[in-house]
This record gives C-alpha cells, sequence and structure tokens, in this order.
C-alpha cells in the first residue's frame, strides 16, 4: 500500500472547510487550515498526527481517529511505535516530535497528544506555534505556569482545543447540568468526591516511595532523553515507564490528577465553580515530594459565585483514607451495598455526591455515566417526571466533537482549553496540596499562593537544560 498522500487539490477542500465554518456559527472560531494555512487531504478528512502512542489513552485515542487521515505518530519507544504501526502501517512514524514537525509541518491539521504529564505542554506548545489545532489528554499540563502559557498561546492563535476528559461530553453531563438548573437538586454547599486511586492496577505501584527507582538498562532504541524531557533527569526505570509514571510528582500529578479531571468536572461544569480561594489537606501519612501518599482529603473552598452560595467540594482519594463524617460512610456503604454484583462494585470505586438542600445526586463511576438521584424512592418516582431537555447531546463522544470543530461543522468543543484551564488549574492546586502537605490560599489573578510562598517555586518550575524554550516568560 502506498503512503497517506501528503496533499491533494486544495480548492475544493478550503472551501468546504470556509463554507462550513461559517456555519458552525459564530461562537466556533474558523481554522487555520481553512484559508489554505495547513496541509490538504483527500475527502475532506484531517491530516492529524499523534504524540505519545504508548498502552491507555495513547493508543486508544488515537484509534478513535482512525476515520480521519493519520499521516504521522510518534513515541520514544520503538516497542510502542511496533504495536501502532500494525494498525496504522501507512502512516510516518518518529521517536522525536521536533523532528516530526520539521519533516512533516506543513502537512499536518491537528496534533493528538497523550504522553506523560511532563511532557504535555512542551509538546503542545511546538505544535501551537504551528497553528495546529490539539486534542490533549488530561491533566492538560503539569504545573500552572504550563497552563496559562499554553492557554495563552492556543487562544492567540485561535486554535480549536479539546482536553480529553471524556465524561465532558456525555449525557449523563448534561442531565445533571439540566437537573441542577431546573432546582431539582435545590442549593448545593458540599459536594464529596472519590477514588480508590492510587492503587496497584491502574498506573501506581503498592505502597509509597521515599526515593527514585533504581536505574535500569534503556531498553534498546529508546530515547529516554526525550521521555523525561523538561523534568529533573532520573535513570529509566520499569517503575516509571511504561505505565507507572503518575505516582511520581516529578512526572504525574497522583491519583487527583488521573481521576480528578473526569469526576471533579461534574460539580465544576454543573455549579460554575471558577477559582477556588482556599484549599485544605489531611493525608494518610507523612508528607512526601517523591511519590504520591497512600491516602489524602482535599476540601476545596469556592466562594459565592453568579447568585449561587459558597460551595465546599470535598475529594478523598486512596484505599486507605483518614476518617471521614459519618454521612459520608453511611452513604458509601449504602451506594456499595446497592452495587449488586463484584464486577459492578468496581464502578463505586469513584463516585460523587451532590448534596442539595432538596435532593442529594450520586453519580457513580469516575465520569457521568449513570447519575441519579440518592434516594431511591424519590428517584424512581423522578424518572417519571424529569424534567425536559435544554442542552443538545454530543454524537460520538469528544474526540469526534473535537474532529466536527476542528472541519467546522460543529460548536466549539465542551472541553475547550478556555474551559479546561480553570479545571486544571484547582486540579493542580490540589496536587500540590497533596504533594507538600501543606494548606494553600491561591490568588489567581496574580498566580500566587499567599500563606505559603516557598510553595510558588512549584507554579513554575524550573526547565531542564535544553528544554528551556517555551519557560522564559
Amino acid at each position: 500500500m502506498k503512503k497517506v498522500p501528503f496533499s491533494a487539490p486544495a480548492s475544493n477542500r478550503r472551501q468546504f472547510l470556509k463554507t462550513s465554518s461559517l456555519l458552525a456559527g459564530s461562537a466556533f472560531v474558523v481554522p487555520r487550515f481553512s484559508i489554505g494555512q495547513s496541509g490538504q487531504s483527500a475527502n475532506n478528512k484531517l491530516n492529524i498526527a499523534f504524540i505519545g502512542v504508548g498502552p491507555g489513552q495513547g493508543r486508544g485515542n488515537l484509534t478513535q481517529m482512525a476515520k480521519e487521515n493519520i499521516v504521522a505518530f510518534c513515541d520514544v519507544d520503538p516497542a510502542q511505535i511496533a504495536k501502532t504501526k500494525e494498525k496504522f502501517p501507512n502512516a510516518y512514524t518518529f521517536s522525536d516530535y521536533r523532528k516530526m514537525f520539521d519533516k512533516m509541518g506543513n502537512q499536518i491539521d491537528a496534533v493528538g497528544i497523550a504522553t506523560p504529564d511532563n511532557t504535555h505542554f512542551v509538546a503542545a506548545m511546538a505544535a501551537a506555534d504551528l497553528g495546529k489545532h490539539l486534542f490533549v489528554q488530561k491533566p492538560l499540563v503539569h504545573n500552572i505556569y504550563e497552563l496559562r502559557t499554553l492557554c495563552e498561546k492556543t487562544r492567540r492563535n485561535k486554535l480549536v482545543t479539546q482536553m480529553g476528559n471524556q465524561g465532558r461530553a456525555f449525557d449523563g453531563m448534561r442531565h445533571i447540568k439540566e437537573w441542577f438548573d431546573a432546582d431539582v437538586l435545590g442549593e448545593v454547599r458540599e459536594v464529596i468526591a472519590w477514588t480508590n486511586r492510587p492503587n496497584k492496577g491502574y498506573g501506581f505501584r503498592p505502597g509509597e516511595r521515599k526515593k527514585l527507582p533504581d536505574a535500569r538498562p534503556i531498553p534498546q532504541g529508546m530515547d529516554w532523553d526525550k521521555w523525561i524531557g523538561p523534568a529533573p533527569m532520573t535513570g529509566f526505570s520499569e517503575d516509571l515507564h511504561p505505565g507507572y509514571w503518575r505516582g511520581w510528582w516529578d512526572y504525574g500529578c497522583g491519583g487527583l490528577g488521573d481521576i480528578g479531571c473526569h469526576t471533579i468536572d461534574i460539580p465544576y461544569y454543573a455549579l460554575q465553580l471558577g477559582h477556588p480561594t482556599k484549599i485544605e489537606v489531611e493525608l494518610a501519612g507523612e508528607p512526601n515530594l517523591i511519590y504520591t501518599p497512600s491516602g489524602s482529603v482535599v476540601t476545596y473552598h469556592f466562594p459565592a459565585r453568579n447568585g449561587l452560595p459558597p460551595v465546599k467540594v470535598k475529594w478523598v482519594e486512596g484505599p486507605k483514607v483518614p476518617k471521614m463524617t459519618k454521612d459520608f460512610e453511611a452513604a458509601q456503604a449504602v451506594a456499595l451495598a446497592k452495587s449488586g454484583n463484584k464486577e459492578e462494585a468496581k464502578n463505586y470505586a469513584d463516585g460523587i455526591f451532590m448534596v442539595g438542600k432538596k435532593q442529594t445526586l450520586f453519580s457513580p463511576g469516575m465520569r457521568p455515566n449513570s447519575p441519579r438521584l440518592y434516594d431511591e424512592d424519590v428517584w424512581q418516582e423522578f424518572r417519571r417526571n424529569r424534567p425536559p431537555q435544554t442542552l443538545p447531546r454530543i454524537k460520538g463522544g469528544n474526540i469526534q466533537e473535537w474532529i466536527r470543530a476542528v472541519k467546522g461543522v460543529g460548536p466549539r468543543p465542551g472541553s475547550h482549553f478556555d474551559y479546561a484551564e480553570g479545571l486544571t488549574e484547582l486540579i493542580l492546586l490540589g496536587a500540590l496540596a497533596i504533594r507538600t502537605g501543606k494548606n494553600i490560599e491561591w490568588d489567581p489573578k496574580k498566580m500566587k499562593i499567599t500563606n505559603e510562598p516557598s510553595l510558588n517555586k512549584y507554579i513554575k518550575p524550573q526547565a531542564r537544560k535544553g528544554w528551556q524554550e517555551y519557560y522564559r516568560g
């Protein structure tokens, strides 16, 4: 078979993209490639390149884009390239995204990124510099300086963006928003969310680690320097790659970074949370600047906003957590008892309660697949008399939502970076509280922690030599 063509006749494609952008409405930013500034591909398909094709979301996300032209993909691990090449034999492959952009930059319309957290930013900035529309896995970046810088870049370049928190496109997310807006819950002042992360088998090694893993021989052909990127250098270890980097603070964002962008997105969207003013933390053990603790509780305090009252959002993570309120323990026990069977019970390893003055909403699982009202009798009656649908549903999930927006035939994606910026910021602040064991009072305008100034070094860490290009602001 021939390689996917680098170019095709431009006139019909350009006219299609220009016209469809206008049809999408004034809220949609016209794609840069609609005026011929990016590569062309046949049949009105996008030319997509992907960075980070390892197990989990990387190869999975790329597969969801397979109906477009996958022209190239990149990974520092030749083993992951080989596995992905089986699915996409015609795509060009690279170990360095910078070389991919040098060689094929003007042939690429859009870029997906699913590397470890520590390299999201540098890869996304390189793509944004070239005007490429972006899909980036959650959490969007690794620290708040990266977050503000990337989001400003994509705004300035008018890019179509999406963060990879799938639940934002679920019908359940819209159900929850509609119920809240219809005053089904009443005034909400308390939210409790939880996950069993970090635990064995979900991207974390069992137990806490007090030091970085011992270095092992780098697998043949792997570019370990580029896996590390701007983060502090450490030796290769299977305790880091391919699937266990999330718990190490220099490379991941712990259980909150893993799951919070899904679960906390529910109240962030429904309750219009905005920025927290104060974050409190409890740890199951001592603070650990190297590796995430086995259990923690983060409490976010949000002020009154847009006519809504102040709200407290409590995040509980880990198989062993500090003792919680009796109400929470009872509610979680009932939820587990209702699971019915062992497989379904897994759904309750993550979940959320939104405690309203009238009703409490319960959504099992990390994403809003099946939200319900907590009291079973109330729920059964409510199901027969639901509020009317007021929000449009998303067909095909968040990746197809993004693809349609890039083509100009759909509205702006729900988790566009202007939205994801605020959600990611509160996740990163909570992760920093867990890492240091310190409560945080946050001034979002000054981008400063006001009560513990020593923590501000984590807002913009020093980038490693050779990776400083985007850290000079």
